[in-house]
C-alpha cells in the first residue's frame, strides 16, 4: 500500500525524544520498521526553526544539524512554520491557588503553522491520490477534522504511529483505522549514523545528544 507519513516534529519531540539519547532519529527508518508491509513513499516532517536562548545558545545549531541529517534521506520533505515569542501577563500560580490574583510577566513562545501545514498537505495529497494510507505522528486533536475528511471524502486509510506511553487523544482514536505503538527500543534502532556526509561535506551527531 502506498503510504505517506505526516510528522508533527514538536509533538514527536515532547512525546518521546526530549530527555533521551534518541534525538538523532531517522524517521523514515522508524516508519519502515513499524510498517513493514507498507511502501513508505514519502515522509513529511513539519517543524519550526528555534532561536538561540540565553540558557541554550547552541540550540539552533543542533537543530540545523538534525535537519541536515534528515535531508540526506530523499523521501523526507521538511516543511517549516515559525515561532512567535512575546511577553505577556499571566496569573501567578501560588496566588491563584490561594484565591488571589497576581499578574506576572512571562515570555511566551508558540509554534505557529505546523498543524495547519500538516493538515493542508494531508488533504492535498489525498486529493491528488498520492497515497492509500496516511500515518500521522501526532496526538494533536486539532487534526481530527482533516483526518475525518481524508477518510470519509477520499476513502483513504488513516493510522496513528506513537510511543506506547502516549495516551491517544479521545478525539483522534475513533477516527483512525489503526494505532501502531512503538517502544523506546524502536527509537534506539532507528538512529542515524553518528558520522554522516552530504553534498556539503561531513558532519556528525551533536555531542550533547
Amino acid at each position: 500500500m502506498r503510504t505517506r507519513i505526516y510528522v508533527d516534529g514538536y509533538n514527536l519531540y515532547y512525546a518521546c525524544l526530549k530527555g533521551t539519547s534518541h534525538k538523532w532519529l531517522d524517521i523514515h527508518a522508524l516508519a519502515a520498521a513499524q510498517l513493514p508491509k507498507n511502501q513508505i513513499e514519502r515522509v513529511r516532517y513539519f517543524t519550526a526553526r528555534v532561536r538561540a536562548r540565553p540558557h541554550d545558545p547552541t540550540q539552533p545549531q543542533r537543530q540545523e544539524t538534525y535537519f541536515r541529517a534528515l535531508s540526506t534521506v530523499p523521501a523526507i520533505d521538511l516543511h517549516f512554520g515559525h515561532f512567535l515569542t512575546h511577553e505577556v501577563g499571566m496569573p501567578d500560580a501560588a496566588a491563584w491557588n490561594a484565591g488571589q490574583y497576581k499578574s506576572v510577566r512571562v515570555i511566551k513562545t508558540e509554534e505557529k503553522g505546523s498543524d495547519v501545514n500538516l493538515a493542508t498537505h494531508l488533504l492535498m495529497d489525498a486529493f491528488d491520490n498520492l497515497f492509500d494510507v496516511a500515518v500521522i505522528i501526532s496526538n494533536d486533536s486539532d487534526l481530527a477534522e482533516p483526518m475525518r475528511l481524508v477518510k470519509q471524502r477520499f476513502g483513504k486509510t488513516v493510522g496513528l504511529l506513537c510511543h506506547r506511553s502516549t495516551k491517544v487523544s479521545g478525539k483522534l482514536r475513533p477516527l483512525v483505522d489503526f494505532v501502531r505503538s512503538f517502544h523506546s527500543g524502536a527509537l534506539r534502532n532507528a538512529q542515524f549514523p553518528i558520522q554522516m556526509a552530504d553534498k556539503n561535506g561531513r558532519f556528525s551527531k551533536p555531542p550533547t545528544w
